[in-house]
């Protein structure tokens, strides 16, 4: 199914190319003078063709999707799509090839429609034979308990999964929980027998921690005879969010973290950071010029104010600001503490007697910001993100405010947005971890939008 299903895709994709190539006004009257243009329209073809099959592999849109989502899976074959999209824009600019300039475009969209309508109508169609009960898979669950229960649930509330519960494996004759049939229990040891008996396609270990050495032989049948085993890894109960299957080295591992982003769209988003940064710097640098200048003129000391911050998981960095302050504000912070405005070990002041009047104009304007770019061109921020706090903070952190370490910093949040300095240390926190644990390209998009306002209306500035 899965070679058929490449071919299919290299052929649709062969097709649109091909089709465009022979439509009126995409060719170049250039083309028209030799042959010379026929290896560069085939290379171009090839790109075109080929990065299709290659980014549907690393998304996993090739393995089975039976119990996958139609969200993920749509989500999943759009963001396949964006990338032989940038790779047939750049070979044909590289090639030089004789098309017309909305040529890519025009590739790019119609292959996109074909590959994601092909795929979309197998997985829809296949959960429509599957409610029918037309390709259903065989299933025994190990354990028959609480967690067991909640798999055989799982299966009866997805009819279009196509699985059928079969029996149940535990070391007793009646189920732990009495809503499992008491006619589907069998014992581990009978487990080689019931092998040979039915037809089983996947087993799923849904048990407690204490039976796990009870159903070593289990796995150990199972990879005999190459049955599939599924281990549901909530074997820590709610302590640990959900894995990720990873490696370590040579051996399979099981990777808990509070959230998995997934990796594509963090290099998608780490692109954005370069391309941006680079070119904001780029743009502002007259304005960075201008105002380090006002800075030197007006009071003594640097321009740039390099401060010590916390990065992701903790790691320190040096972020480059305009200076705002006077040259000893560090100094005077401990005679200043009692006049902190925040709450929680966040330390800020509305009217800071330690800000110069060119530092108070640049700091209504977020401009001492500005020279944070170079931080996210460095790698240590992005543009949008939590923002990253002082070691003497994070010193006196919660355990549970850790978290908002996790990701890495930007400068601009949803705290930016929604108020700055007139939201409390609690507020602050929950707003960060509400953008980790929800995080996606389209909200970093909404934020970044929303900056320019915010900056305007001096929201919270101080």
């Amino acid at each position: 199914m899965q070679i058929l299903l490449v071919a299919a895709d290299v052929l649709l994709t062969a097709a649109v190319y091909a089709a465009l190539l022979v439509t009126p006004g995409m060719i170049q009257p250039a083309a028209d003078v030799g042959v010379v243009w026929i290896p560069r329209l085939l290379a171009v073809g090839i790109v075109a063709s080929l990065l299709w099959p290659a980014t549907l592999h690393q998304l996993g849109l090739y393995e089975s999707q039976r119990r996958r989502n139609m969200g993920e899976i749509s989500r999943r074959l759009i963001l396949a799509a964006t990338v032989p999209a940038a790779f047939l824009v750049g070979a044909t600019w590289a090639m030089r090839a004789p098309v017309a300039p909305a040529f890519p475009l025009y590739c790019a969209g119609g292959q996109a429609l074909a590959v994601v309508g092909l795929h979309l109508a197998i997985v829809t169609g296949l959960r429509v034979l599957r409610r029918r009960g037309r390709n259903y898979r065989n299933l025994v669950i190990v354990g028959s308990g609480p967690r067991a229960l909640l798999a055989l649930e799982s299966v009866e509330r997805h009819p279009e999964w196509g699985l059928h519960v079969v029996g149940f494996v535990d070391d007793g004759d009646t189920p732990v929980d009495r809503r499992i049939p008491a006619t589907q229990i069998h014992k581990f040891i009978d487990f080689p027998d019931l092998v040979k008996q039915l037809v089983i396609d996947e087993v799923v270990v849904a048990c407690p921690r204490s039976m796990l050495d009870q159903i070593l032989p289990v796995v150990g049948v199972c990879a005999a005879v190459g049955v599939p085993v599924t281990l549901l890894a909530d074997l820590f109960g709610d302590i640990l969010p959900p894995p990720r299957a990873t490696q370590f080295n040579s051996l399979a591992a099981l990777s808990f973290a509070p959230v998995h982003h997934s990796r594509w769209k963090l290099a998608i988003k780490r692109l954005i950071d370069v391309l941006g940064a680079a070119a904001l710097l780029a743009v502002s640098a007259p304005a960075i010029g201008v105002a380090a200048l006002m800075v030197r003129a007006t009071s003594p000391g640097s321009a740039f104010f390099r401060n010590v911050r916390c990065g992701m998981n903790g790691r320190r960095f040096e972020m480059l600001k305009l200076r705002t302050m006077c040259v000893d504000a560090e100094e005077r912070k401990a005679e200043l503490a009692e006049l902190n405005e925040m709450d929680g070990p966040v330390f800020k002041i509305r009217d800071d007697p330690r800000v110069t009047p060119v530092g108070r104009l640049l700091r209504r304007w977020s401009i001492d910001e500005i020279p944070q770019f170079w931080n996210v061109l460095r790698g240590d921020m992005s543009l949008v993100g939590p923002r990253p706090p002082i070691p003497e903070e994070v010193d006196h952190y919660a355990t549970s405010e850790r978290r908002r370490l996790s990701m890495r910093p930007g400068i601009t949040c949803l705290w930016q947005v929604n108020g700055r300095n007139a939201i409390g240390f609690g507020d602050w926190v929950k707003l960060d971890l509400e953008y980790i644990d929800n995080w996606s390209l389209g909200r970093d998009l909404k934020i970044l939008l929303k900056t320019p306002s915010a900056v305007l209306k001096k929201t919270g500035a101080s």
